[in-house]
């Protein structure tokens, strides 16, 4: 019996002859230990063997395809699938601000996800914004820094890539917890729909970060570790960010009591009056 065999696309084709060899160079990078790791990175010799394989196999397949995505796709509608998939991901974005306790989060992002949806015609405009709700961005891994978990090492997860312990722990709960309280892509039953959208919500991401592949490029002397600090320091600021708060011990003091005294007490004596010359000279 005849069978039909179904073509496969060329990046396809190129990415499983390329396989096998990006697998040996990525073990045979992890071997090489680093000296001197960072204090944040004892794990630096693995990261950047996992690096060499997630950039190796981007540039071989994701890049391509998000490259073409860019190039094919008129901007307009670039704009609203990417809108959708943030007004999505609002979702549990507000679920998490609920149970870390920000409730003007909750609140603000849900109003966004409300508005969106019914005027921005189903979240491809983000009308909020336009109207000064600017998006805020929450995951799991963020409630868990707030709850009081530390990130621990940095780590490159495969085809991830920046992550930590912590944040490792907080993308299986958005995959999981986002799928059992149908705040996700993953809640959908009818699975060739579900991994279409997961498939485009992954290319729309990497599309989205072309331009800042090109800034990396033009600054970064070392890409591993610029990538890495910046991943670093962007997620403590959102953990941190909920306990930002107005100290007023931490003001300047405009008291009354520092500013310059000028009443009329602190006033130099008048001048006498002149007396006025008589028109007769007496």
């Amino acid at each position: 019996m005849n069978t039909s065999h179904t073509p496969t696309s060329a990046p396809a084709r190129r990415f499983a002859r390329l396989a096998p060899v990006l697998a040996i160079a990525a073990i045979a990078a992890g071997c090489a230990s680093v000296p001197h790791p960072n204090p944040n990175d004892p794990w630096e010799s693995y990261n950047r063997g996992m690096y060499k394989f997630n950039d190796t196999v981007d540039k071989a397949l994701i890049k391509p395809v998000a490259s073409g995505y860019a190039a094919i796709t008129p901007k307009p509608v670039q704009t609203c699938v990417h809108n959708i998939f943030n007004n999505v991901w609002d979702v549990w974005s507000a679920f998490n601000s609920f149970i870390q306790g920000r409730g003007h989060d909750f609140v603000n992002t849900l109003g966004r996800v409300l508005f969106n949806s019914t005027m921005g015609l189903g979240g491809c405009i983000d009308v909020a914004s336009m109207n000064g709700s600017k998006r805020i961005e929450n995951d799991f891994g963020v409630t868990l820094g707030v709850w009081g978990l530390k990130p621990g090492p940095y780590l490159v997860l495969p085809l991830l890539g920046p992550s930590s312990v912590r944040d490792g722990v907080g993308r299986a709960g958005d995959v999981f917890g986002g799928a059992a309280t149908y705040l996700s892509i993953g809640a959908i039953d009818n699975i060739p729909l579900r991994n279409s959208l997961v498939g485009m919500a992954f290319i729309d991401t990497r599309a989205n970060l072309l331009d800042t592949d090109k800034l990396v490029d033009s600054v970064a002397l070392d890409r591993y570790s610029f990538i890495r600090d910046a991943y670093l320091q962007r997620r403590k600021a959102m953990v941190q960010g909920h306990k930002v708060r107005m100290n007023k011990d931490n003001l300047p003091n405009y008291s009354d009591d520092n500013l310059p005294n000028y009443s009329d007490d602190e006033a130099q004596p008048a001048t006498p009056p002149v007396k006025p010359v008589n028109k007769t000279g007496q």
